[in-house]
């Protein structure tokens, strides 16, 4: 369902079937009921009596539109193909989520299935009948395409460019934060009991299929290991990719599965061919992580992108680091773990954002300070000591990298931007190793 809604299927399939049963609908409506076209102004239809008029209207603008749809998508896709090769393929997913695209699609589509249903009522035997209704409605069905397709051609000329591109691939990545971790962190949460060690009696469940693991229901893993009376721990996270044959997870006293129970537990899993952002947030990050660096790459050299992937990139982070991860053990009942299974975590998410774009932006002094202010301004929105350390020692890895690429005057615009994350993190949020490390290589 989720690879439905985000197609072009269901929305435009939807939109083109009621428009087409509309026109069915009130062509025959206007047969049984003659009074319906009585109100159709004489100055659009001299003769109410005459088909030919009719037939060549809806013939027409079913032609015209089926043009249309022909020549813009024809078009679109060509341009989606130029943009993919210049900024990431992987943005392609995002295009054919755009509702507007839908739209533009089933509006178009619908208007010539409500012509191509309602054709057929316009004919002269066994008597004349024209649907004037019908047709009146068809002439303004095609009025509205031509103000959508004004819409259509202004939303897209938006849509392809880089920066409404990481806005909404960041906005689509906030909504699966918000999904997957609804609570606000605590930073004083107590820790989780330990997983348990794995035991001799765990049953490994292998992947029945290759693919990427774009979902995990939970819910119903915690089910059906409370129904068997055994715990699962699950091997892979969300994103991670499982060859056909390879363990996806291990049951402890798995003897107590029978086949049915297996084919239900690998039911919980969605697995496909790519990555999708249902519970993958690393996938969002990893599409902005794409742009930014082919746009500082030497081919390209466009730091201006880069720098506005990082300001989208730290947006991200931000609401990550303001939620709580969700649980990695699962009790059913309390004090009996059923589920094990690794979520992505703040360290890693951070350095899947930044680390590649600070390996990459070493000599260019523009991005490494806005990653600097990226990693500041993370700081500054986050009350965990822990957080606050890992993104100092982030910065000095930055400094770091840059001091073999740049000169001293590069280097001192880059170490005040330094002193200020450093003085919005405590003290006791720093390991001593990283004001030894950095400073050792800086030196």
């Amino acid at each position: 369902m989720y690879n439905l809604r985000g197609g072009f299927l269901i929305r435009p399939l939807i939109i083109a079937v009621t428009l087409g049963c509309a026109g069915a609908l009130l062509s025959w409506l206007e047969e049984i009921f003659p009074a319906v076209s009585a109100w159709v102004p004489r100055s659009i239809f001299p003769s109410h009596a005459d088909p030919q008029v009719a037939q060549v209207i809806l013939g027409g603008v079913a032609t015209s539109m089926m043009t249309v749809v022909s020549i813009v998508f024809a078009i679109l896709l060509m341009t989606l193909t130029l943009a993919s090769m210049q900024f990431s393929p992987r943005i392609i997913v995002s295009f054919s989520k755009d509702r507007v695209t839908q739209w533009t699609l089933g509006v178009f589509l619908g208007t010539f299935s409500y012509c191509m249903a309602a054709l057929p009522a316009a004919r002269s035997l066994p008597h004349p009948f024209a649907p004037v209704a019908t047709v009146l409605g068809a002439m303004l069905l095609a009025l509205t395409c031509v103000g959508w397709l004004l819409y259509f051609i202004h939303h897209i000329s938006q849509a392809i460019s880089v920066n409404h591109i990481v806005d909404r691939i960041a906005k689509e990545t906030e909504g699966v934060i918000d999904d997957i971790m609804p609570w606000p962190h605590w930073p004083g949460r107590l820790q989780q009991t330990q997983a348990p060690p794995p035991s001799a009696d765990e049953i490994a469940v292998a992947s029945p299929e290759s693919g990427y693991i774009r979902f995990v229901d939970t819910r119903r893993l915690l089910d059906l290991a409370k129904q068997y009376h055994v715990r699962v721990r699950v091997l892979r996270r969300v994103g991670h990719f499982v060859p056909a044959g390879i363990p996806l997870a291990m049951v402890a006293k798995g003897e107590r599965l029978d086949d049915d129970g297996t084919a239900r537990l690998l039911s919980a899993f969605d697995i496909g061919p790519t990555r999708t952002l249902q519970q993958d947030v690393e996938f969002g990050v990893l599409q902005i992580v794409d742009i930014a660096l082919k746009a500082i790459s030497p081919a390209v050299n466009d730091p201006s992108t880069g720098i506005n992937c990082v300001d989208q990139l730290s947006r991200v982070m931000i609401r990550f680091a303001s939620r709580q991860p969700p649980d990695e053990l699962m009790f059913d009942p309390p004090g009996v773990i059923r589920v094990s299974m690794a979520w992505m975590q703040f360290p890693r998410l951070l350095d899947a954002a930044f680390e590649q774009i600070r390996m990459y932006a070493k000599s260019d002094v523009a991005v490494s300070l806005r990653l600097l202010r990226a990693l500041g301004d993370i700081a500054a929105t986050t009350g965990d000591a822990e957080y606050r350390g890992i993104l100092l020692e982030r910065g000095w890895r930055t400094i770091a990298g840059c001091a073999e690429k740049m000169g001293e005057d590069e280097m001192r615009e880059l170490r005040n931007r330094q002193e200020g994350l450093s003085a919005a993190v405590p003290s006791e949020g720093v390991h001593a190793s990283v004001h030894g490390g950095a400073g050792g290589k800086l030196a």
